[in-house]
């Protein structure tokens, strides 16, 4: 009991404060008990703890919002490239649906036009997508490659009718005498309609000498075909065509025994046989 006076007694001991004016004049005195002098100081420990654990929550809620902005950013850009991606499956799926090549490369476009949100690595799961992007453009850039190679590759027959001179060493039925023959000679009547083998770019139309009535379609990637003796050309330089588009009229113009097509196929600048092509074109036939 007496421990408990004299504590208490103590805690109330008023306990002296002077201020001295720098200008010299009279000092002040406070009296203050201990006991408001111990809570002063914890109040102010308090207050400081306060402060500062308020700056800290004021930290980490403006680093949570730059975080949220950030996967925010990250989302959006992401779910742009899955929409992609998703388009592409769709238009793969299309295309592959046909069953056949000829029709697959028909229809392929020019363009196609590819977990808890707390462990998701942003970095690596951008990184995947852009690795199946890139895939998925392989294949695009392929099936495009595929495609204009089958559209410039000369398939079919330009008119239909009987091959009545092959390709390769022949007596030239005109004048006699071995010669190299560098296409197939096709009879048909005069006025057939003479189809281009494959698209292309009309490069010569008119007349040129035994060769009668002329046109030349370059197709790109190396083919042109040539087609000869003409009656009429209904096509003129510069003009796109495509493949079973009329280009000219059988008929027996230039260096000719009766009317027939004089058919060529050329490959990097060297004459092939067109039985080859024609092969090709009854093989996707079959295929269908």
């Amino acid at each position: 009991m007496y421990k408990l006076k004299h504590f208490l007694k103590k805690l109330f001991t008023p306990v002296s404060i002077m201020m001295i004016p720098h200008d010299g004049k009279r000092t002040i005195n406070i009296k203050v008990p201990s006991i408001g002098i111990v809570l002063s100081a914890a109040l102010w420990l308090i207050g400081s703890v306060y402060v500062v654990s308020m700056a800290i929550d004021t930290i980490e809620y403006y680093n949570m919002k730059n975080s949220l902005n950030y996967y925010s950013s990250q989302f959006t850009e992401l779910k742009g490239t899955i929409n992609t991606l998703q388009k592409a499956e769709s238009e793969f799926k299309r295309i592959l649906s046909f069953g056949s090549k000829s029709a697959i490369l028909e229809n392929v476009e020019k363009k196609v036009n590819t977990q808890d949100a707390g462990s998701i690595d942003m970095e690596t799961l951008k990184r995947q997508i852009e690795n199946t992007v890139k895939s998925v453009d392989g294949i695009q850039t392929f099936l495009q490659q595929q495609r204009d190679l089958y559209h410039s590759t000369p398939m079919g027959w330009p008119i239909k009718g009987r091959v009545t001179s092959e390709y390769g060493q022949r007596e030239n039925p005109k004048y006699g005498g071995r010669e190299f023959h560098s296409g197939i000679d096709i009879s048909a009547p005069v006025g057939t309609s003479v189809k281009s083998t494959a698209d292309g770019v009309v490069s010569f139309s008119g007349w040129s000498q035994g060769n009668g009535n002329l046109v030349v379609v370059e197709h790109g990637l190396g083919f042109s075909t040539m087609y000869a003796h003409n009656s009429a050309l209904r096509v003129v330089v510069g003009q796109k065509v495509k493949r079973g588009e009329v280009l000219a009229y059988v008929g027996s113009t230039g260096n000719t025994t009766g009317p027939h097509l004089h058919y060529e196929v050329w490959n990097n600048g060297k004459a092939t046989n067109p039985y080859v092509y024609l092969r090709e074109a009854q093989d996707v036939s079959k295929a269908k």
